[in-house]
C-alpha cells in the first residue's frame, strides 16, 4: 500500500490568485492537489484547510491551530505536508519542530508565484514536499522540514534567502538535507530534527497571543538603548538583541542590556550576520564579552526571529537565567 499523507492548507502564495486588490489566498488544499495529478503516484492523500491567510499575517493563535491539526494528522497518517506562505514559513516550521513530539515527518512547502501566475512553482514544490515526506529515510527520522525548489531543509536551519527567486530558501552554514531530481533524491546529511524540544501540553492550547512577550531589538551604527529601555518599561518578559558580527552592540545598547538584566528581563544575543554563531569575544562597552558579563544569553547561530520563538516558549517553563541559558547554549 502507498504511504498516507495529510496535506494541511494555511494559505500563502501557493494558494493565492491575483485580484484587483492584489494577490489573496483563495484556493483550497484539494485544489492544489488537483493541479498535480502525478502526486497520487507517491501517496494516498487527504486534505484539510486549517487557515487561509498570507503568512505575514500568521499569529500565535494560528500556529496553535496548526500545531493541533498536525498532531491529529500525524496520529492517523504516515506523514504531514503543510502548504504555507514563504514570509514566515521558517518560523512556523521551527515552532512546530520545537513543540511537537510526533513520529510522522512534517514537511512545509509553498510558492513564490501565485497559482494563476505564469510558470507557477507551487505544483512542483508540492510534489517535492510529498516525495520528501514519503521517503523512507525521512519517515524513519521524523522531524520538521521545508521543501522548496527541489531541496529539503531542516526547520532549524531553513531561512528565506531571497524575496522573489524560485530558489527562495537556504540553510546557511549547513546546506540542504537532500536535493531532488525527477528520477531520484540525493541525501547530503542525515535527516531528523535539529531543534531542542520544548513540548507544549499535548492536550490543550499553547496560550495564543496571551503568552510571554518577547521584543526584538537590532543594533547598527549609532543605535541607542531606547528600544531596550522602552521594552522594559512596557514590561516585556524577554528581549532578543540582533547584534552585529559575533554578538556586539553599541555601548548605549550594552548599558541598556545591563539595566534590563538587573531588572529581571532576560536578554538573548543573536547576530544580524547571515552565517556563523555569536560568541563573547570583545570586552569593550557593548562588546560580546561585556554583554555576557552582564548576564546576556548567547543563541549560537539561531537568527533573531527563531530565537524569539524559542525564548517565548522557554519562558513558559522557567524564568531562571541559567535554565534559560541552557535552552540556547546546550542546543
Amino acid at each position: 500500500m502507498p504511504p498516507t499523507v495529510t496535506v494541511l492548507g494555511t494559505g500563502g502564495t501557493i494558494a493565492s490568485t491575483e485580484g484587483e486588490a492584489g494577490a489573496t489566498p483563495t484556493l483550497s488544499p484539494d485544489a492544489l492537489l488537483d493541479a498535480v495529478p502525478e502526486i497520487e503516484d507517491h501517496a494516498d492523500l487527504t486534505a484539510e484547510q486549517v487557515a487561509q491567510t498570507p503568512s505575514f499575517a500568521v499569529d500565535f493563535a494560528t500556529l496553535d491551530d496548526l500545531r493541533r491539526a498536525v498532531r491529529e494528522a500525524a496520529a492517523a497518517t504516515d506523514a504531514v505536508v503543510v502548504t504555507h506562505g514563504t514570509d514566515t514559513m521558517e518560523e512556523s516550521a521551527y515552532y512546530l519542530d520545537l513543540t511537537l513530539d510526533v513520529d510522522a515527518p512534517v514537511v512545509f512547502t509553498g510558492a513564490q508565484r501565485t497559482a494563476d501566475e505564469l510558470s507557477a512553482d507551487g505544483p512542483a514544490n508540492l510534489l517535492t514536499a510529498v516525495r520528501a515526506a514519503t521517503d523512507e529515510r525521512v519517515r524513519d527520522a521524523g522531524g520538521v522540514y521545508v521543501a522548496f525548489d527541489e531541496a529539503l531543509h531542516t526547520a532549524r536551519d531553513a531561512t528565506k534567502a531571497h524575496t522573489r527567486k524560485l530558489a527562495a530558501f537556504a540553510s546557511p552554514g549547513t546546506g540542504p538535507v537532500a536535493t531532488f531530481t525527477r528520477e531520484d533524491v540525493r541525501f547530503h546529511r542525515e535527516p531528523g530534527s535539529q531543534s531542542g524540544s520544548i513540548p507544549v501540553d499535548q492536550g490543550g492550547s499553547e496560550e495564543g497571543d496571551a503568552g510571554p512577550t518577547v521584543e526584538m531589538v537590532k543594533s547598527a551604527v549609532g543605535v541607542d538603548g531606547g528600544g531596550i529601555e522602552r521594552a522594559v518599561e512596557r514590561g516585556v518578559d524577554g528581549i532578543v538583541l540582533e547584534a552585529t558580527g559575533a554578538g556586539n552592540a553599541t555601548a548605549e545598547i550594552g548599558d541598556a542590556v545591563a539595566a534590563a538584566i538587573d531588572e529581571g528581563t532576560p536578554v538573548v544575543v543573536t547576530s544580524r550576520s547571515y552565517e556563523g554563531p555569536v560568541a563573547p569575544i570583545y570586552g569593550t562597552p557593548g562588546g560580546g564579552q561585556t554583554l555576557r558579563d552582564h548576564g546576556a544569553i548567547f543563541a549560537g547561530d539561531l537568527p533573531a526571529h527563531k530565537a524569539r520563538l524559542k525564548l517565548r516558549l522557554a519562558l513558559r517553563e522557567t524564568t531562571d537565567v541559567e535554565e534559560l541559558r541552557a535552552y540556547f547554549e546546550d542546543d
